[in-house]
């Protein structure tokens, strides 16, 4: 093995050289081979996907995919193994190219932390991997009330494989005489066994201190729109740069270095594991969760993903990319979203990019929107990622709440998404590592209906896919309506043909997207529309021993040995135990220890993580045993195949 690794280093150090050397493009990103991957189960899911409606390969009725409707038809997606293949690779290393927003726009290796005490962290682990790479920062910051000086290690979270080069879904590339680090979806969705250091695929990275990485980046402003910013005036100074808005009016922006020590400040505190990704001027990141996709639609915390292809996956998969990777996709509607004009929006994101190239010099003669016309990576497509706009673009839609599809040149539209769905559903979590017996669980499974856990976590999966008021299930409200301002620019679905190359040709096809089916009042909920107190989806309870800390904002945490809330666990580095977490979800003496904990932590106060709501008691004042409580536990923890009916 450390021979091997030894060998991989030379390569991948020849290669750095050579390329320098030649001045060529490289990119390299990691994809586990099967003998470092943690065994699971696969589920079988060849056949069509149309709207969301799966026809295996073995169905008959396959071969006769309603012929009678036209856009039916056209909205097929065959699943076969080209496809998952696809969906694998794009997991492992598809950036679709937010390697410029991150590095040269927020600078996200610009700051203390940079790329070459990264490497030099990764070859300490002498191949040995890790699920927290610890880093030396390279020079003094201060964020917030707390200073970190050069040489200091710092919790990234970030993970590492057994004899992996890179971390896990941080693709690296050299190109125009710079390295860039871009982001996957195995940074946030995959994880690496604390034990044997093998890869957990589609488990959260539960301790991913995506806030401090940010934080220290040196244009963290490039995230304003995800920190608590409640007017953008608290930071504007006597001397500030003016620009001409949208409107033909000056406005001054922030100072970049007073708004910078506010944003940093409100990221650092985000708990690991937990992002923050709406852009809404309000800090309430969400646990990140897992991809145990199959038979957990709607999709995202509130459910706001609930159509078009695999029952809105890769409408959720999307919006992750086209939104939170990019902030400057939003640039067109950022004054209805945010309250921002669109000059002032991309002002303040490019008055202080890493990248001297990228970096706005506010003045009255050009305006920021025309600045970055003359840098875009990607002329004609709104942001710097690779996408493509929808078809009523400015408007959003359920299918597409950023309005852009990120769909590379080469590919055919929302080909990459498409895959990455459809491999994700094939995968079941690993079996968990517990000693629960038959008995127990049947006992577990009759207390689980008993205490009517049953009327919403209901059938296979335990779920009855549906979205829950916040009025009702009593959950911290403000992400419930984080994406409540885009009532503002909403409009009808529609979705370019699958077969649709990319760059779109001229007059592309459209097909509208079926939404008919969807309760408009769930849709109302998911979004916050309507003035509805907005909702949380009921998830899934496949794989919960995967994926502690428990509710939406990762407050429910337990440490092995006691340690109450997320105050005393994830933000010290301890790791929440499955068992003990998840009999704080039903008993209320445990649960009411756990909030205690976690309000006494003004970080978690600032950023709306409490560990509240879902007052749903299995415990003794219900009328259930210490042996009943045990039992459901057992029973929940040990689930780990998940079904969908065809």
């Amino acid at each position: 093995m450390k021979r091997r690794y030894y060998l991989y280093i030379m390569l991948f150090l020849i290669a750095i050289v050579v390329g320098i050397a030649s001045m060529s493009d490289f990119e390299y990103a990691y994809i586990p081979d099967e003998d470092t991957v943690v065994d699971h189960s696969h589920n079988s899911r060849k056949g069509l996907d149309i709207w969301g409606t799966f026809i295996s390969e073995k169905n008959d009725s396959i071969q006769h995919v309603s012929s009678k409707n036209e856009v039916f038809d056209e909205g097929a997606i065959k699943i076969d193994n080209e496809l998952l293949k696809l969906g694998r690779e794009v997991f492992y290393e598809e950036t679709f190219g937010n390697e410029i927003f991150l590095t040269d726009i927020m600078g996200i290796i610009n700051g203390p932390l940079t790329i070459g005490n990264m490497s030099k962290a990764i070859l300490a682990l002498k191949g040995e991997g890790t699920t927290n790479l610890r880093v030396e920062l390279a020079k003094d910051i201060t964020i917030g009330e707390t200073h970190y000086k050069k040489g200091d290690l710092i919790d990234t979270g970030i993970d590492v494989a057994r004899g992996s080069l890179t971390p896990l879904g941080l693709p690296v590339s050299w190109a125009d005489g710079r390295v860039r680090v871009g982001i996957s979806c195995a940074a946030c969705h995959a994880t690496v066994d604390p034990v044997n250091k093998n890869v957990i695929e589609n488990a959260p990275n539960a301790d991913f201190n995506a806030g401090l990485v940010m934080a220290l980046a040196s244009n963290s402003t490039a995230f304003f729109s995800h920190a608590e910013i409640k007017s953008i005036e608290k930071y504007v100074l006597e001397n500030s740069p003016q620009v001409i808005d949208s409107t033909g009016k000056v406005q001054s922006l922030p100072d970049s270095e007073t708004i910078e020590r506010e944003v940093d400040r409100i990221v650092a505190q985000w708990p690991r594991g937990n992002f923050d990704s709406t852009i809404d001027l309000v800090a309430n990141p969400c646990q990140i969760p897992d991809a145990y996709t199959l038979g957990d639609h709607p999709y995202g915390w509130s459910g706001f993903s609930a159509a078009g292809p695999f029952k809105g996956l890769s409408s959720f998969s999307n919006n992750v990319h086209a939104q939170n990777a990019d902030s400057l996709s939003q640039m067109e509607i950022s004054q209805e979203l945010v309250g921002i004009d669109p000059e002032v929006y991309v002002g303040m994101i490019l008055q202080n990019a890493a990248n001297p190239e990228f970096r706005y010099m506010p003045s009255l003669d050009v305006k920021p929107t025309e600045f970055f016309k003359s840098v875009d990576p990607t002329p004609g497509v709104v942001g710097v990622n690779d996408m493509v706009a929808q078809p009523l673009y400015p408007k959003v839609s359920i299918v597409a709440p950023a309005g852009l599809f990120v769909s590379e040149n080469g590919f055919k539209f929302n080909e990459q998404n498409y895959a990455a769905s459809a491999w994700q559903n094939t995968i079941n979590p690993p079996k968990p590592k517990l000693d629960v017996s038959k008995e127990q669980i049947d006992q577990g499974r009759e207390v689980f209906i008993k205490g009517g856990c049953i009327s919403c976590h209901a059938g296979n999966n335990l779920t009855n896919n549906s979205v829950v008021s916040t009025d009702i299930v009593g959950t911290e409200p403000s992400r419930a309506k984080g994406l409540s301002k885009t009532e503002k620019v909403f409009g009808e679905s529609y979705l370019y043909a699958p077969d649709t190359p990319v760059p779109l040709p001229e007059n592309p096809k459209v097909l509208k997207v079926p939404t008919q089916h969807l309760d408009p009042e769930q849709i109302k909920l998911a979004f916050g529309h309507d003035n509805s107190a907005g909702g949380y989806k009921v998830p899934s309870l496949i794989g919960l021993y995967w994926t502690a800390p428990y509710l939406h904002d990762g407050g429910v945490a337990i440490g092995t040995n006691g340690e109450f809330g997320m105050k005393n666990t994830l933000l010290k580095g301890i790791s929440p135990d499955p068992k003990n977490s998840l009999m704080a979800m039903i008993d209320r003496e445990l649960r009411q220890k756990v909030i205690e904990e976690n309000k006494s932590s003004e970080s978690l106060r600032t950023v709306r993580v409490t560990g509240e709501g879902h007052a749903y008691w299995i415990d003794g004042k219900n009328g259930f045993t210490n042996e009943e409580q045990e039992a459901v536990v057992g029973y929940l923890l040990s689930l780990y195949k998940q079904h969908e009916e065809e």
